[in-house]
């Protein structure tokens, strides 16, 4: 007596494709980078210069309301320069320092503050730093369009093997980027102002926003229908 031969069962094809999103769009923030500095023979006075200068830049950027989002007081430095020659350990002069972070959320404003607090005296200005918001929009954005491109890919493969998309088994979440442009002549301003004798006030800067550029993955497993090999 024979057995017949136990034929394979059937296994549903599966199919398994990489969306991507690639997104530009405006920033929604700008962060600049304050240093207030001090210099002065002794101790007390370079620390009345810095308390001072300090309090001047802090009241200056609050004058712009809601334009300016936050509002930050980072490190704190007081430090002796020693004299190079003679015996002992003799303090020639008392450096201080503090360093501020503002970002903004008004560009219009921005070029404003940039331009006085670069006025002030012994106060530098680094920035702006452009970029989205943790929470914002285009980040959600990049990453639906990411997931219908991979829709898209996943059936245009099963539709060149005469079959279609049956059901999807697994979306995995590769990440979103804010991928920086490479860096641009005028995009980051740096400057260093020591004060001037000259009561008129400079024209604000014109700082021309930075596009943001959003890449998004993801990996998708799907089933389809058997295909006409």
């Amino acid at each position: 007596m024979t057995t017949p031969t136990e034929q394979p069962r059937p296994t549903t094809p599966h199919l398994t494709v990489r969306g991507e999103a690639h997104l530009e769009t405006d920033p929604e923030t700008a962060r600049i980078d304050i240093t207030v500095t001090s210099r002065g023979k002794d101790r007390r006075t370079a620390l009345d210069d810095l308390t001072r200068r300090n309090t001047t830049a802090l009241d200056l950027v609050k004058t712009y309301g809601d334009a300016v989002e936050r509002l930050e007081t980072g490190t704190l430095s007081l430090s002796p320069e020693l004299k190079d020659k003679g015996r002992g350990e003799r303090v020639h002069a008392y450096h201080g320092r503090v360093h501020i972070t503002a970002v903004l959320n008004d560009f219009t404003a921005l070029g404003e503050l940039t331009t006085r607090l670069a006025d002030l005296d012994l106060t530098r200005v680094d920035g702006p730093w452009w970029a989205l918001r943790p929470d914002s929009p285009a980040h959600r954005q990049a990453r639906q369009q990411a997931v219908r491109e991979a829709v898209q890919r996943a059936r245009e493969y099963a539709q060149a093997l005469g079959a279609d998309l049956a059901d999807l088994l697994e979306i995995a979440d590769l990440g979103t980027e804010n991928t920086p442009p490479h860096p641009q002549p005028g995009h980051r301003m740096r400057t260093l102002a020591y004060g001037t004798d000259d009561d008129t006030e400079a024209a604000p800067l014109d700082l021309a926003p930075q596009r943001q550029h959003l890449h998004a993955q993801v990996n998708a497993r799907f089933t389809m229908t058997p295909p006409h090999l």
